[in-house]
Formats: structure tokens, sequence, C-alpha cells
């Protein structure tokens, strides 16, 4: 499935799919993560999910015990954890989280908002691959630059924080330069995308919105129901709520008592201010009451368990020809 020299070719008998199951904030938890390891799919988190440093210790003791048991059982190795950095200087926990993850030594971390540069000397100690995640040329090149294991290249029709790039000239573009590891994150929601990114060139994938309406992600019931309900022609791209280009759901806006079509620009709501719904608790608060999904919103017809969600793509992703080699 994956180059034999690739710094990836040690998954290669864990992997069923050449897929992470994507680092979501508020979404990504414990038992995401689990199933889509003993599933053969990269299980990833944001660290910053987990409340404190010491919850996030708790939640690797957790998750490594819950997948060395089904390994022991089912006699097959699981994917890797891929814990998420976020290196950005506004985060506090930065040190604390990676002395954590440090004592783990998780086998992939990722990080993003921000240079890795920071962290990689100590990850690469612990015996980590770092994969950066970039929305531009230019980040590209200065993570490499930096020495980043790989790269996950943010692209148009991402969740959440996004890149702007078309995938299909960002992962090209990128590849004439960077011989390493690359992960496709946006628009990937079946087996069909999957197969399409190995062609164009990427070792792996991003799939993050079709992971939100499972059974075992942290999502909202009325969450997972309103992707179920909506397609791409709902997904707004923002400033408004951080600053940074946003795919947002637009229902979600307006059942928070916004007009999507008139939002202020470059994160100028406060919410619970500018928001007039009644008492201060009862008020949205972004990432809780107004959410975020990507393009492949358009593919997600149900609340799936992870195991038939894997199961529908692998049989998606068998079913488009012969595996492709980058």
């Amino acid at each position: 499935m994956l180059d034999s020299a690739s710094p990836l070719a040690r998954f290669d008998d864990r992997l069923s799919l050449p897929l992470i199951a994507a680092p979501m904030f508020l979404v990504s938890g414990v038992d995401l993560v689990v199933a889509a390891c003993r599933n053969g799919v990269i299980g990833a988190f944001p660290t910053v999910n987990c409340r404190s440093p010491e919850q996030l210790e708790s939640w690797l003791g957790d998750i490594e015990g819950q997948l060395l048991r089904h390994s022991e059982q089912s006699g097959k190795p699981s994917a890797p954890i891929c814990p998420n950095l976020i290196v950005h200087r506004s985060n506090a926990r930065l040190q604390a989280d990676l002395a954590v993850l440090l004592r783990h030594r998780p086998e992939i971390v990722i990080t993003s908002v921000g240079s890795p540069a920071g962290v990689l000397a100590p990850l690469h100690d612990a015996g980590a691959l770092v994969f950066a995640d970039v929305a531009s040329i230019r980040h590209a090149e200065r993570a490499v630059e930096a020495g980043a294991d790989g790269l996950v290249l943010l692209t148009a029709g991402a969740g959440g924080q996004t890149g702007w790039l078309n995938p299909f000239v960002f992962v090209r573009a990128v590849r004439a330069f960077f011989a390493g590891p690359i992960v496709l994150a946006g628009g990937i929601g079946d087996g069909h995308a999957l197969r399409a990114a190995q062609a164009l060139g990427c070792d792996l994938a991003y799939m993050g919105t079709k992971f939100i309406a499972t059974r075992e992600s942290m999502a909202d019931p009325r969450y997972k129901q309103m992707l179920v309900e909506s397609s791409a022609d709902d997904i707004l791209l923002t400033t408004a709520f951080t600053g940074l280009q946003t795919n947002m759901l637009r229902p979600s806006i307006a059942a928070a008592g916004l007009d999507p079509d008139d939002l202020p620009q470059r994160g100028a709501i406060d919410i619970g201010k500018d928001i007039d719904v009644g008492a201060r608790e009862n008020r949205p608060a972004r990432w809780r009451d107004i959410w975020s999904a990507g393009h492949a919103t358009s593919g997600v017809t149900g609340v799936l368990s992870v195991d038939d969600l894997v199961a529908r793509t692998t049989a998606e992703y068998r079913a488009t020809g012969p595996q492709l080699q980058p």
C-alpha cells in the first residue's frame, strides 16, 4: 500500500487504508481514536481536547490500554495513535502537553498553527515522525526546511480552519520539491476520493467530516444530524469567528441567531456578547454551538459506527482498481 522507501512503510501491515481520522477540536476523543486505530486507520486527536495535561496523560493511557487489549484478543496490531499539537505561541499548554507526549512516545505527531521547529528535536529523540500541517506552498517550504518528516496539506474544502488552494495544484507543487510523506486534507469523503489522493502523489489522506457523524465522536447529536441534513452548499468560508479562513455550517450559524450572509470580518464576533439568546449560560459558544464541517458534508447520509464507516470506505477504495504508489 505504501512506498517501501517511505518512513511510513513501518506501518504498512497495520493500516487497512492509507487514511487518518483527522484531529478535530471537541470531536476527536478516546472512543473515536480507539475505534479508528483498531480498524486500521490512524487515529488523531488535538491534545487541547483534554482539559489539562493530566487528562491528556489519562487519555493516552486509556487509548494505549484499550488498543493493547484489542491486539492481544484479535492477534492484529492496531494503527498508530497520532496526537496533534497546537504549536502557536497562544497555546500556553504546549510544553506541558509535549512533556506528556514524550513520556508516551507516540509514533506520529501532527503540529498545527505554526512552525514545528521548536518541538522537532525532542519528538525525534522520542522516536516520533513529525508531520506539519500547512496551508500554502511557502509554509510547506518552511516546514521542510525546519526538518518536518511529512506534510499535511490543508486544501480548499477542509473543515474548520482550512486552506484555500486547489488540491490538484497544491499537491503537485509540493511534490516538485518534497519527496517525503504527504497527507491530503480537504474533501476526502469516500474511498474514491482516497484513491484519487494517491494518484495525485499523496501517501495518506485526512477524513474528518464523515468521522464527526459517527457514534464514537464527541460531537453533539444535533451536530451529527445537521451534517446528515446538509450538503456542500451549506458550508460557508468565513473569517468572522477565528480571524482565519474557516469552513462552518451555515445552519448552525443561523440557529445561533446570526445571518450567515451578513457576518463581520476577521474574528469580530464575540460569542455571548454579540448574540442575544437569553441567559448568559445558554448563549452559544464557538465550536460548541456553531459548528465546522468540510465539503465532504455532501457524503454524510447517516450516523454510522466507525466500524461501518471504515468498512464502507474500504469497499469503495478496493472497487476503484489496483493499489497505486505515490
